[in-house]
């Protein structure tokens, strides 16, 4: 198969709705409850660590696996793998399954660049873990990580086109955290525990 027909297959992997049909299948529709996004972490505050920690698991292999695996079938250059993980990046935030309402990309973001660039990676995921063990604020975490990445993959010897990358990766975390941004500078921001938030999500996380 030609490349732009693995970057739709990108797309719709990475569109998957894994917390989502996890909730569900917990009883919970997770767009209903905490900030109202279909994430990991509101899916952790919904019905516990478990299932998040799998739902993080599976959304980190939708970003993995396509810039890991159909380079190696695409007949291309590799410089492509960075399209299949930016593709899989929007499937996840703007997925048809759920009329383009999705996660914040942090997850299949982090399976994106540990195919792209490993060490630059686990450096962002460790200052994400010192943050958030630090804050008890998962942003606070996935903003700085985002932040960080590009500097880290330049730093660490990435090549250009996988700057470029990190740095729209980025961007699109950072758009995606607004509404998180805004509760961080009033001080409304939920913690990351769970049962966090109200019954019914923020309006503007709708």
């Amino acid at each position: 198969m030609s490349a732009p027909v693995w970057l739709i297959a990108s797309y719709l992997l990475g569109s998957i709705p894994v917390s989502f049909l996890v909730g569900k299948a917990s009883g919970v529709d997770i767009r209903a409850v905490g900030s109202g996004n279909v994430g990991a972490t509101n899916l952790y505050r919904a019905v516990g660590l478990g299932p998040s920690v799998g739902a993080a698991l599976l959304d980190i292999a939708k970003g993995f696996v396509p810039v890991f695996f159909f380079p190696r079938w695409d007949g291309e250059s590799a410089v492509w793998a960075a399209g299949y993980g930016l593709a899989a990046m929007a499937g996840h935030i703007w997925p048809v399954w759920l009329r383009f309402r999705g996660g914040k990309g942090m997850a299949t973001g982090a399976g994106v660049f540990l195919a792209l660039a490993p060490l630059a990676t686990a450096l962002a995921l460790a200052l994400w873990g010192l943050a958030v063990a630090a804050t008890r604020t998962v942003s606070i975490g996935s903003l700085l990580a985002a932040a960080s990445l590009a500097v880290l993959v330049w730093a660490t010897g990435g090549p250009a086109h996988v700057v470029g990358v990190g740095a729209a990766a980025a961007v699109a975390v950072w758009w995606t955290h607004r509404a998180n941004i805004r509760r961080l500078l009033r001080g409304e921001e939920l913690p990351a525990r769970r049962g966090a938030g109200t019954a019914q999500p923020p309006r503007e996380a709708r």
